[in-house]
């Protein structure tokens, strides 16, 4: 007996969240590739592009109407299991990263290292033309991320206003190409906390963080990604930046648990053959849908 199609979609979709849920949870591997990749990329923008901020405002009104009529115009269910699988895999991971980072961090952050380093190159070979201005935002966002990274020795502590404004960075920047949130969860100094408290299930941490994330996609999305249509060359540039200069702090991480050369090289390798082999996934699939 087989199982009804519906069923079979939604299962579909489960084991995808489940892979983009695994993959955002890794600084430098970016679960919107993996959307791509698996065929539900222009669904999953089409749905987050349908939701209407507007829908905050009936709700309030009791206006339960044109809520509802706003609600119809969402793929609600595609959402809902969508999460699920990402939520799912981002309770059994978190566990598995954390004992990673507290039992062998030098391994944990070279790897983290060479997926960061891999994910930069790949975003700066997005760039059609590059010009002498492309250069000069690739400077820039080098220092800049190079000063963003030793926010990693600054603690701002991990309350709940703190936990908002780093969801709200961290989840915006999934929809930027290459970016994972996870590493800017890392870059603030909020990622090892915030596994733990996903590992334990901390509600109102967990709330927080998912609370800044959905205001920061209402209020962001359309500024992001209208700089990325008009200024595509400047953006990308600016961000391969961001990554190569905040990459510092994984190394100040690494080496301060042991030898990052000697210990870290190989799992240093095996991070960029990560992102490589995901990349090389997602060209395929670009060639094959043309």
């Amino acid at each position: 007996m087989s199982l009804r199609p519906d069923i079979r979609e939604h299962a579909g979709i489960y084991v995808r969240g489940f892979a983009m849920g695994a993959c955002d949870i890794i600084p430098g591997v970016s679960g919107g590739t993996i959307a791509l990749v698996t065929g539900i990329y222009e669904r999953l923008v089409g749905a987050i592009g349908s939701v209407d901020p507007a829908s905050a405002k009936h709700l309030l009104r009791g206006d339960f109407g044109s809520l509802w009529a706003d609600i119809e115009k969402i793929d609600l269910p595609f959402l809902v299991v969508l999460l699920a699988g990402i939520g799912t895999a981002f309770l059994l991971m978190s566990g598995i990263i954390l004992s990673l980072l507290t039992d062998h961090a030098v391994a944990t952050y070279s790897f983290f290292l060479g997926l960061i380093i891999a994910s930069a190159v790949a975003i700066f070979l997005e760039i059609r033309s590059r010009t002498a201005a492309t250069l000069a935002f690739l400077v820039v966002g080098t220092g800049a991320g190079y000063l963003l990274g030793g926010l990693g020795h600054l603690d701002v502590g991990h309350s709940l206003p703190v936990l908002f404004l780093t969801g709200m960075v961290a989840l915006c920047a999934m929809i930027l190409p290459g970016i994972s949130g996870a590493y800017i969860t890392l870059v603030l100094n909020q990622y090892e906390f915030m596994l733990a408290a996903l590992r334990s299930f901390s509600l109102p941490e967990i709330i927080a963080y998912i609370a800044g994330g959905v205001a920061g996609l209402l209020l962001f999305t359309k500024a992001l990604k209208y700089l990325l249509a008009t200024y595509p060359g400047a953006m990308l540039a600016l961000l391969t930046g961001l990554m190569l200069g905040s990459a510092r702090m994984l190394w100040d991480k690494g080496a301060a648990a042991g030898d990052m050369v000697t210990g870290g090289w190989v799992f240093f390798l095996a991070g960029l053959v990560v992102v490589g082999a995901v990349e090389y996934a997602k060209r395929r699939y670009q060639v094959n849908a043309t």
